[in-house]
């Protein structure tokens, strides 16, 4: 029995250590694939390209669920949920290999062929994409040679064989702590350690390495050196009145900070602003094409415009008002010469996104000013943060940002809905995609507990392009009653909105709708975000103590 126990304790440990072998490898390989990516492009490196991958084969339930549950932090929990993966399949294959260093070479052509597989289908993937992938893989696969052999040597396979029953298996000098495969200190089991540490040691230095190198690829600096000229034509002074200044409200103009960002990079792309060229072509009269500066010597334009993603849930907080500035879209269109029978720009992104607007949209979108679709430079007074799409982007109000704010801009084609499909159409989603008008409830906060009197139930409502007209709020199913709306900066932005509640003792469900400048009451009707924006009237409990 102590032999068998003996011998269940040695199997016990050689596994551990094949499955350690694994993760030591696994960490060799992405280390590597990290330096070699820092030398090609950020997007190139494994878990990047696979977590790409995976967002554009993601179904859109899935992507919908991701956005709602885990709001600005989908991509963390996409990476995560990777890395996590891969530790398991690391530590399969190291196991693997200590049985036969093939099972485990196996492994790591099948990690290959998914690395592999994914940077040629990015979209913008060239040749030189697959190499940080099989750079990894190659080194990946002498570390484990060398950790596989250290393990077979520290834990003998002979120590798990029917030999170990032998009566020489059974002798003092093979049971003692030193023999080889049951006890610790050992030559052998040195080896092993040391071999575990280079490992180590390399995956450590490689991926620091790689991951300094990366940043010579951040235009953060290129950015910084921007200054934008003034607007030929400005904003409209904000109104008094617009900024009612109620705790916890949201406030009329969203920082940059806290402005709300959804696509699909994992790793933000970094155009240089020396590098950035718009290029005009399609059904036009003749193709443009120009450089960062010579957009900023064009006429730029001020406009207060609120963007809404079309992932917003009822209630929710991806959108944002801010101060753009721009070239207006209309005016290099009409440059270009747009041909009868167009009805769609495909715009196209660095990161390869395409996503579709009507031309009417741009050319005839309805404003207090005009015409407000932007080719975007600047976010409330700076250059646009790189998150939100510098060196430039497209800002058409009235219409979802799936559909109209494409950041990160390189090409406009002039076309029709007929011949191309966009990003998102292809996925469902509906071509064109107005704004619905909607309203959300700021104050008091869902479940939270307000004392009984006076109390201000305050928050936003938004019909970009369209404007509001009135907010209604009514408690616990009764009589609808009219909000007081703050002023009104256009037609393109949210307004905030309050009414004083005379709070009774219980429990309550406030209940909030308004209604456009065309006289259109929200619906009541709740409809998911896929495929043309969520609807629905958004409400909350409170306690009234």
């Amino acid at each position: 029995m102590a032999v068998i126990k003996t011998t269940g304790q040695a199997t016990a440990r050689r596994l551990l250590a094949g499955a350690l072998a694994g993760l030591l490898t696994a960490s060799v390989a992405l280390g590597v694939a990290e330096l070699a990516a820092a030398l090609i492009s950020a997007s190139s490196a494994p878990v990047i390209a696979v977590g790409e991958t995976a967002i554009n084969l993601t179904p859109i339930p899935v992507k919908e669920f991701a956005i709602t549950h885990f709001g600005s932090h989908d991509k963390e929990a996409l990476l995560t949920g990777i890395v996590v993966m891969l530790i398991g399949f690391a530590a399969v294959i190291g196991v693997a290999a200590v049985r036969r260093i093939a099972y485990g070479l196996a492994g790591l052509a099948v990690f290959a062929v998914i690395g592999v597989s994914a940077a040629i289908h990015l979209p913008t993937a060239t040749a030189v994409d697959v190499i940080p992938t099989l750079a990894g893989v190659a080194v990946g696969a002498v570390a484990m040679i060398m950790l596989t052999r250290a393990v077979w040597e520290a834990y003998p396979p002979a120590a798990l064989s029917p030999a170990a029953l032998s009566p020489a298996a059974l002798s003092p000098a093979a049971l003692s702590p030193a023999a080889p495969g049951l006890g610790a200190g050992t030559p052998d089991r040195r080896r092993f350690l040391i071999t575990g540490a280079g490992a180590a040691a390399v995956a450590a230095i490689a991926g620091g390495t790689g991951d300094k190198l990366l940043g010579r690829f951040s235009i953060a600096s290129s950015r910084a050196q921007v200054r934008l000229p003034a607007p030929a034509i400005r904003a409209a002074a904000v109104p008094g009145g617009t900024e009612l200044r109620i705790p916890g409200l949201t406030p009329f103009f969203t920082s940059n900070a806290s402005f709300y960002r959804v696509d699909t990079d994992l790793v933000l792309p970094q155009v240089s602003p020396d590098n950035w060229t718009l290029k005009i072509d399609g059904m036009v009269d003749r193709e443009l094409e120009f450089s960062f500066a010579e957009l900023l010597k064009m006429p730029l334009t001020e406009a207060d415009i609120t963007l809404v993603c079309v992932s917003n849930q009822v209630g929710g907080s991806y959108n944002g008002n801010a101060r753009w500035l721009g070239v207006p879209l209309a005016g290099l269109l009409r440059k270009a010469g747009v041909k009868a029978g167009t009805d769609q720009v495909l715009s196209t992104s660095t990161d390869g996104m395409t996503i579709s607007t009507p031309v009417t949209a741009i050319m005839d979108g309805p404003s207090m000013h005009g015409p407000s679709a932007l080719l975007a430079v600047g976010m409330n007074g700076q250059p646009l943060p790189i998150a939100h799409g510098f060196p430039a982007r497209m800002i058409v109000p009235g219409l979802y940002g799936y559909v109209s704010a494409t950041k990160w801009v390189t090409k406009l084609t002039l076309t029709t809905f007929a011949k191309q499909k966009a990003y998102w159409t292809q996925r469902g989603y509906s071509a064109q995609a107005p704004i619905k008008t909607e309203s959300r409830i700021d104050v008091p906060r869902p479940l939270s507990q307000v004392k009984a009197g006076r109390i201000a139930v305050a928050g936003v409502a938004w019909a970009p392009a369209t404007g509001i007209a009135a907010v209604e709020v009514n408690v616990d199913n009764g009589p609808w009653q009219r909000a007081t709306l703050a002023a009104a900066d256009g037609l393109d932005t949210w307004r905030q909105w309050m009414w004083a509640w005379d709070a009774k003792p219980g429990l309550h469900t406030l209940a909030v709708r308004a209604t456009d400048s065309k006289g259109v009451t929200q619906t009541s009707a709740r409809a998911n975000p896929v495929p043309n924006g969520a609807s629905g009237w958004d409400s909350t409990v409170v306690t009234v103590t």
